[in-house]
């Protein structure tokens, strides 16, 4: 499943032919990456082993009436070792999406640090960040507001556009959500973008 090009799926009228948004995914291992990924790509819940390098699917979410608009999503590995490789991944993106176990309250500090190491970089400034706060279906699981207060996401980059929703991989909770966030923001800083191209 992973590790390979999914189908080309149709592009939406206003991209160029099988243009698709370059979206990265990622944060600590464990956090519930793949399993997000697989349930976007399969409708389904795939219990899936530590991702060792990165894995990339394209997918197509619906949007509102009958559009839909396709991503190339990469999810990339969270352990330690493999987080300094993460920017290699980001350069050039058009999103990030940083997912956190919403259970692991004892690892936000470090997510809080990996948060705001990789949207500082040169590469990265101005990139719109979904936290998506996993593993809302769990019980012990903290409040989307505490998770993000502990990630300290007021004090990213105010030209960081940021949204932060609650999910599940288990039953798909605020997937949908979390990803028409990220396009409205991905579209709004390339309105930006070139508007601020315009002016010079």
């Amino acid at each position: 499943m992973g590790n390979q090009l999914a189908e080309m799926a149709p592009a939406p009228p206003f991209l160029p032919p099988l243009q698709a948004l370059h979206v990265v995914v990622i944060g600590l291992d464990a956090a519930g990456k793949t399993s997000l990924l697989y349930r976007l790509k399969f409708k389904e819940f795939v219990k899936s082993a530590p991702t060792k390098g990165f894995n990339t699917e394209k997918i197509r979410v619906p949007l509102a009436g009958s559009r839909a608009i396709a991503f190339q999503v990469w999810d990339v590995g969270g352990q330690e070792k493999l987080r300094p490789l993460w920017k290699s991944y980001t350069r050039r993106t058009d999103g990030l999406v940083f997912v956190v176990d919403s259970v692991e309250g004892e690892r936000m500090e470090e997510a809080r640090v990996e948060l705001h190491r990789i949207t500082r970089t040169s590469e990265n400034q101005g990139v719109p960040v979904l936290i998506l706060a996993n593993k809302q279906d769990r019980a012990e699981a903290l409040a989307v507001s505490e998770v993000e207060k502990l990630l300290a996401v007021h004090e990213l980059s105010s030209s960081t556009l940021r949204h932060v929703q609650g999910c599940s991989a288990v039953d798909g909770l605020g997937l949908q959500q979390g990803l028409e966030k990220l396009y409205e923001m991905i579209l709004k800083r390339k309105k930006m973008l070139r508007h601020s191209k315009k002016k010079r």
